[in-house]
């Protein structure tokens, strides 16, 4: 883990009309190609240690030390790169594979390079990219982590590539498929690099992080962790519940969940900061693990994290599209989770689910709610208030604007609106951007810190969304707040609950969205979810 030392812009979008000429395989050479796996091995080589015996190698060998050809793999775990063709002396273009037991979903990337040279300028294009829109279109850029700088110098992942574009691939192809094409020089001569489309968050990363949390005497005194199920590959799936040993039955819950998509490696970054913060010496810390109990699955999908999907299980479907039909033995990840909260909600009120995700096409931080229309003011604004706390809590990472809470069609089957739909009323998904932040002054890349910072502001604000009026005998007394009041009242009639003075806020800036005051006899409920998104 590493933190640039300046804040890491966005580049210039280039035009994609000057977009580099489609090469192809017949007109340079194959230098990488990983063929078809047998049926089954999928799941062999999802299981940590991989499949069994030495492999050969899918690279084209090197004819001599003046052979400056990079040699390209993929075989490691979340690694993606199908096939690489050398197109000119330093130009490549490049295949990734789908998602496996499909044909679609080609978004995540994760390859090394060998027998780099400093000074040559590389060109690489990705060829068969599914979306047609991309934030590299609005200057994100690829990431880079070279192991002389790291052993030498201390450096990690770092943005790099000049005269980035994306833009559609040729006319004739089906589906049609997008490109991404950068320009990138290596910092060394014989490195070892890599290159991302996020920073790495591996299913041994997770297990490393438990294991070591398994061995703190004290960390381990409130956190439990269990295999809530096992994968189909048959890797665990982790529950931790984390809460004071005291007057357990009293305590609301949170439910937090990651990495139902496995291309979405920010989400665990975000996770493990939540982790470090909520299981760490801190006031706030101590006192949220008083007042609640939380239910936490860090990595809901481990084998497509193992095999580098983007966005499926073995199953070769969506995780997060499942909840309302999941089958336990094809979606066993989220058939437990829901059923681990149904058992929650039988005993006490869950206070707040979220499930983390990344985002492809907006930049910031923003949630997904659920108004599902029809209702009375009130159920309607509290849908917004988590959302606009966090917002005040990180004002130069989370977007309120950039918000929804429309329940759509497509969405019935997530995580979030079946969470909703069985009673939890404060249900989100969390959505952070793969490139970074235009608030606040910024326009650069967000960082690991970034990431994790987003972890600690979530436990901020569920402290500041749950603070119990003043009135209220026998409450845990909240903290004096570390910002400058942003939620304290003013005058001698002390401090206006926190909660009421961002209901009112919410109100206020709806009106604003819909252009109107709501009219005589009508109220919050006669205005439609899409009027207020439009």
């Amino acid at each position: 883990e590493w933190v640039p030392p300046q804040p890491e812009p966005f580049c210039q979008p280039a035009c994609p009309e000057r977009a580099p000429a489609a090469l192809g395989e017949e007109q340079g050479t194959v230098v990488y190609h990983l063929g078809t796996a047998p049926p089954g091995s999928c799941f062999t080589r999802s299981r940590v240690g991989g499949a069994p015996g030495p492999l050969s190698s899918p690279a084209a060998p090197l004819e001599g030390p003046q052979d400056t050809t990079l040699l390209f793999e993929s075989r490691f775990e979340s690694g993606n790169l199908q096939k690489a063709v050398k197109v000119g002396p330093f130009e490549y273009v490049l295949t990734l594979r789908p998602d496996l037991y499909t044909t679609k979903h080609t978004q995540w990337f994760y390859f090394r390079v060998q027998n780099t040279r400093r000074d040559p300028l590389y060109r690489f294009t990705i060829a068969n990219l599914a979306k047609p829109k991309s934030l590299y279109g609005e200057g994100m850029r690829p990431l880079l982590y070279s192991q002389r700088d790291a052993q030498s110098r201390g450096i990690g992942w770092r943005r790099v590539g000049a005269d980035v574009r994306y833009y559609q691939g040729g006319s004739g192809e089906e589906p049609a498929a997008f490109r991404l094409s950068w320009t990138a020089r290596f910092p060394h001569d014989g490195d070892t690099c890599f290159f991302a489309h996020s920073y790495p968050y591996t299913y041994s990363d997770l297990q490393r992080y438990l294991q070591a949390l398994a061995g703190d005497p004290v960390r381990s005194r409130y956190c439990a962790v269990r295999a809530l199920c096992r994968s189909l590959a048959g890797n665990t799936v982790y529950l931790l519940t984390i809460t004071s040993p005291t007057a357990a039955a009293a305590k609301r819950a949170v439910v937090l969940s990651a990495r139902a998509h496995p291309g979405e490696s920010g989400g665990s970054w975000a996770m493990r900061g939540f982790l470090d913060f909520l299981l760490s010496a801190h006031a706030d810390a101590r006192l949220l693990r008083r007042l609640f109990v939380f239910k936490v699955v860090p990595m809901l999908n481990p084998d497509g994290v193992v095999v580098g999907n983007s966005r499926c299980s073995l199953a070769g479907r969506d995780p997060n599209r499942a909840y309302g039909t999941a089958l336990r033995g094809s979606f066993p990840g989220v058939w437990h989770l829901r059923a681990t909260v149904e058992r929650v909600l039988a005993e006490r009120e869950v206070v707040l689910y979220c499930d983390f995700h990344g985002h492809s096409r907006k930049n910031n931080v923003f949630m997904y709610g659920c108004d599902g229309g029809g209702a009375g003011a009130g159920p309607r604004l509290r849908q917004r208030v988590f959302p606009l706390m966090l917002s005040k809590n990180a004002p130069e990472k989370f977007s309120f604007p950039s918000c929804k809470f429309k329940v759509q069609k497509s969405k019935a089957g997530t995580g979030r609106v079946v969470m909703w739909r069985m009673g939890v009323s404060n249900s989100y998904t969390m959505e952070v951007a793969f490139g970074g932040s235009t608030l606040g002054g910024r326009s650069s890349h967000f960082t690991v810190e970034d990431l994790k910072s987003l972890g600690y502001h979530l436990c901020d604000t569920l402290l500041d969304f749950c603070d119990p009026h003043p009135a209220k005998v026998g409450q845990q007394p909240r903290r004096e707040p570390r910002r400058p009041g942003w939620c304290r009242g003013r005058g001698d009639a002390g401090a206006v609950p926190q909660f009421q003075r961002c209901l009112s806020e919410v109100d206020v800036l709806l009106r604003q969205r819909l252009g109107r005051e709501l009219g005589s006899g009508s109220s919050w409920s006669d205005v439609s979810p899409s009027e207020l998104e439009s």
